[in-house]
């Protein structure tokens, strides 16, 4: 249900704001694209089939071309020529990566990819090349593999008053248009994401372009309002195939400077609007999407989803980034987006999603995602990894009812060599995630860390210009692809040893493959000279190498550490049956305690209170098989009300033989670590605990205990 501006009056938010959002708001109903109609990769067309003929009364982008273009697309009418289409495969096919099929994949699933910098990696000397090995326009070879939508980010000004570009793609409204006619060209539909800044707009900046700064929430939705139809019937006027429009980018804290809700909802309003009006004059069903990120937070999703609906906002898609490495899992993912469709009835699509495939550094500016201690579980720095987790997603988003997934720009690869200083062409032609020239516009990122592309080992085409296997992981979703079976990976093996103690190494360690059904054990050799060289007299972290019988390296890393022995030290988990409490009389004084204040960590302490008589208990526990060696023992404790005649003692039980601590807790927080700093423990056996003897009206809590084997 659509709301005008006087609903928002009523929930206290100034007519002043409406403006010029007051049909924005509340605006005519445009029938929505069907979900088929929302992404239009033909399956039935034969490669390179012409199937239509698209005159444009625009320019092609040229001026986007040389690097520096103005954001008005003009000059010579030019013609996108014959539009080619490329089958999908009718089942399964014999590939180098192994997919397994979608079930009930939908038909206008979108296989979408984020292209934004592909023109200024062209004009920084990048070539793209097909499977072949041969020159190939990069969105022909995205086509060929399935992909069916292409996203493009636009900012209204991406340069400084010397026309040098901020980097990052330089995406104004002319580079938009040039990048959107050859998606066209080879069949993909466009989408349009408008940032409203002049460079990047995300959670943690929403800067007001330029040319806005000045202006009040309500001038800034006249001049939003304005861009959004102009530059939208520009690419429309160029002949690129619009079929949705983001109207904002990750806007969860705020929207071309603004961060009060009644600003950003009636920003909205207005870019709604202007979207909703050109739909209608070109004939054309473009779908309006909000785009938001942390998933992760369902609740704050949830919000922010009712928020929309309370303005009355008009759009169609909630569009979600979600980076597994980052943003939870898919099961969550799932959640998110079924009450998304559930609860306010509108369309979701994962606007961005990525994985890498190496944990390389493709040109010398460290990478967002390293490969190495930040992988998600199950899925390595492989190619066939970031295939088999691209089909998981799409899987999960497809079993959820989510329109389809956008990889975020997997065509971003490297300019120049790692070892070179690729500077001067990052600089020129803003082919670096952003350049020196963003500095005054952007002093707290761009101005201190300009550089190259963070995202080279995420992309889907490798440091050259080939596209990997992993790429055909969008053609492939819905039947699969057979490959023979290989290792995909094998985990790195990680172990910890104590001060003073052996080190033994496993003698199998897992191989994944890939197609994940056949793992299994496999035997290694270690490198028995660098174990040997391993100090274990203190503590320290060793990397040791092993091989399999095939001479495929194993990586194992060893920490030697003081471990602690105590099974559940601080009492945080629910089973305390290793505890053995003890006490006289009638009624237990003691209990586990959920309270973080009474906690020396955590939340939850061994607690006790005499309440009206004395008391007396213990807690212990017992061990059995414990290396032999020299061990020592300490444990914290507060509380406060003793009298002088009672009796606290932390306690160690080895060979019918007792060691004893006497402590005194004083007050409130002030805590005691009695320590018995030498336990001879010789045949594995070994008992520890405190006991308290206490008056009436005494009280405190007892946490952590530790048992460290400290020498031989």
């Amino acid at each position: 249900m659509k709301q005008s501006c006087t609903k928002l009056l009523a929930l206290g938010i100034s007519m002043a704001l409406c403006v010029p959002a007051l049909s924005g708001c509340g605006a005519k109903d445009v029938s929505p694209a069907t979900e088929a109609e929302v992404s239009t990769q033909t399956e039935a067309a034969t490669p390179t089939e012409t199937t239509e003929t698209t005159p444009t009364d625009a320019s092609s982008g040229e001026e986007a071309a040389t690097g520096k273009a103005s954001g008005k697309a003009s000059g010579k009418v030019s013609d996108i020529g014959e539009i080619m289409t490329f089958p999908l495969p009718d089942g399964p096919e014999e590939s180098t990566i192994y997919i397994e099929p979608v079930a009930d994949l939908a038909d206008g699933f979108i296989r979408g990819m984020d292209a934004s910098a592909v023109l200024v990696n062209e004009n920084s000397g990048v070539k793209y090349y097909n499977y072949e090995g041969e020159e190939q326009d990069v969105f022909m070879t995205l086509a060929q593999s399935g992909v069916n939508y292409i996203r493009l980010r636009v900012w209204n000004d991406p340069y400084d008053e010397n026309g040098n570009g901020y980097g990052g793609g330089n995406n104004d409204v002319a580079t938009a248009i040039a990048l959107g006619q050859r998606a066209t060209k080879y069949g993909m539909k466009v989408c349009i994401d408008f940032h409203y800044s002049d460079f990047w707009a995300d959670p943690k900046r929403q800067h007001a372009p330029k040319a806005w700064e000045d202006m009040d929430a309500a001038g800034k939705c006249d001049a939003l309002y304005d861009f959004t139809k102009e530059s939208l019937a520009q690419i429309l006027d160029a002949g690129v195939d619009v079929g949705m429009v983001q109207i904002g980018n990750e806007i969860n804290n705020g929207m071309a400077g603004e961060t009060l809700q009644p600003s950003v909802m009636n920003l909205l309003c207005s870019g709604s609007k202007a979207v909703r009006e050109i739909s209608q004059e070109y004939g054309k069903d473009i779908q309006v999407a909000v785009h938001y990120t942390n998933i992760e937070d369902a609740d704050g999703i949830n919000r922010i989803a009712m928020n929309l609906m309370n303005f009355g906002v008009d759009y169609d898609i909630f569009a979600l980034s979600y980076y597994p490495f980052w943003d939870g899992t898919n099961e969550n993912m799932q959640i998110v987006a079924k009450n998304i469709q559930d609860k306010y009835d509108k369309k979701v699509v994962i606007a961005e999603t990525s994985y890498c495939y190496t944990a390389e550094d493709g040109d010398g500016c460290a990478n967002s995602l390293s490969g190495t201690d930040d992988l998600v579980d199950g899925y390595a720095a492989s190619v066939q990894s970031q295939a088999t987790m691209i089909r998981d997603i799409c899987a999960a988003a497809n079993e959820a009812g989510v329109l389809g997934v956008f990889y975020w720009e997997g065509t971003w690869i490297p300019v120049g060599e790692a070892t070179a200083d690729n500077s001067p062409i990052w600089e020129e032609f803003g082919s670096g995630w952003a350049s020196s020239y963003a500095a005054d516009y952007d002093p707290e990122d761009a101005g201190l860390y300009y550089g190259g592309c963070s995202w080279d080992n995420q992309a889907m085409f490798d440091f050259d210009g080939y596209p990997l296997a992993s790429l055909n992981v969008f053609k492939y979703l819905k039947y699969g692809a057979t490959a023979p079976l290989a290792v995909d990976y094998i985990p790195d093996v990680s172990v910890s040893f104590d001060v003073g103690g052996d080190i033994v190494l496993p003698e199998m360690v897992d191989v994944i493959y890939n197609d994940r059904s056949a793992n299994e054990q496999v035997a290694v050799k270690w490198d028995e000279a660098a174990i040997a060289a391993i100090d274990t007299s203190s503590g320290g972290s060793y990397e040791v190498t092993g091989a399999l019988e095939d001479g495929t390296q194993v990586n194992c890393h060893i920490e030697v550490e003081m471990m602690n022995h105590v099974k559940n030290p601080s009492f945080e988990e629910a089973d305390t049956s290793m505890w053995k409490v003890a006490f006289e009389g009638e009624k237990n004084p003691t209990d586990f305690q959920v309270k973080a204040d009474d906690a020396y960590t955590g939340e939850v302490a061994f607690h006790f209170w005499s309440a009206d008589s004395d008391m007396e208990f213990s807690i212990e526990q017992e061990f059995t098989d414990l290396e032999p060696g020299i061990y020592q023992l300490s444990v914290y404790a507060q509380g406060g009300d003793m009298s002088a005649d009672s009796v606290l003692e932390l306690y160690a039980v080895v060979n019918g033989e007792e060691q004893a601590e006497p402590f005194m807790v004083t007050s409130w927080a002030d805590w005691k670590n009695p320590t018995i700093p030498e336990i001879k423990v010789t045949d594995g056996t070994l008992t520890i605990g405190v006991r308290m003897k206490c008056n009436e009206k005494s009280w405190g809590t007892v946490d952590d205990f530790t048992l460290n084997r400290i020498s031989d």
